[in-house]
């Protein structure tokens, strides 16, 4: 981000406002390229090991972009109504995703066309790469932690604010 020239020719930085909510921002590229990964892996599974390892494979990664994506959702809707309360339900939808996760899971079985080795290639791939494209995305936001305080000078001390 480019500086502002301070009055006394000087470079300053820029004054920061009001920070927009990131998560839909992230969940965009995170989504984006976990998408191109996933179909990257089930291209590769088609080509060694045929139609099901393909379809294990977009599974796979579909199910990572569902589940992570729904995490950056909530950080959204609760995030911008609460924002001290985003921990606490990024928690609480973190605990339902896994319980629903494992219900699916347990409670419908394996499909017949289902290649294990590539499921979990494209569970790994995709969550690998979902982590590495959301710690970056994370790492160049530039969010306000503090208010800088307010100088007041004495003509300033008898006025409403």
């Amino acid at each position: 981000m480019p500086e502002a020239a301070h009055p006394n020719g000087t470079d300053a930085v820029r004054e920061s406002g009001e920070t927009p909510s990131p998560w839909l921002s992230i969940l965009r590229k995170c989504s984006t390229v976990t998408a191109i990964t996933t179909v990257l892996a089930a291209f590769v599974g088609w080509l060694v090991s045929g139609l099901p390892a393909a379809g294990s494979a977009l599974a796979a990664g579909v199910v990572v972009i569902i589940f992570f994506g729904i995490s950056l959702g909530i950080g959204h809707l609760v995030g911008r109504r609460n924002p001290s309360a985003t921990f606490g339900a990024f928690m609480i939808g973190y605990v339902v995703k896994v319980v629903v996760l494992g219900v699916l899971a347990f409670g419908f079985g394996t499909p017949a066309w289902l290649d294990g080795t590539w499921l979990l290639i494209g569970v790994v791939s995709a969550v690998v790469i979902w982590q590495i494209v959301e710690l970056h995305a994370f790492s160049r936001l530039r969010l306000q932690l503090y208010n800088d305080p307010i100088t007041t000078t004495p003509a300033d001390e008898g006025k409403n604010r």
